[in-house]
């Protein structure tokens, strides 16, 4: 029921900008957090940065100072904002929901978004 889209990807070169975008659709009451995880090919997933309801948010060491995560929670969107693009954030971005409440009155731990590509090349 519950669905994430991410859109903004493409490509840019190093030192560009780009603006990620993840909409959580459904019904839904409440995201504990969201989040916005990267996948290298033959790398894993990795944490890019999360935030909570509350705005408490978690940023990886290697995009602290780039990158700026924002939610809007009324919109159930989570932004990424990536600035000073380097090589090595190529990669899927994938958003995440965490502790999802639905109408079946428990929360829901994982939702994944399809994921989008984002390359950095000049």
């Amino acid at each position: 029921q519950v669905q994430l889209v991410e859109s903004g990807g493409g490509l840019a070169q190093p030192g560009g900008s780009l603006r990620l975008s993840c909409v959580a659709s459904g019904t839904i009451f409440s995201i504990y957090a969201m989040g916005w995880y990267r996948q290298a090919p033959g790398k894993q997933r990795e944490l890019v940065a999360e935030i909570t309801s509350g705005g408490n948010i978690n940023y990886a060491d290697f995009v602290k100072g780039r990158f700026t995560i924002s939610r809007d929670n009324a919109k159930n969107t989570v932004y990424l904002q990536m600035n000073s693009l380097k090589p090595e954030d190529t990669a899927v971005y994938y958003c995440n929901a965490d502790r999802v409440l639905t109408p079946t009155g428990k929360y829901d731990y994982e939702y994944w978004g399809q994921g989008t590509q984002v390359t950095v090349s000049s």
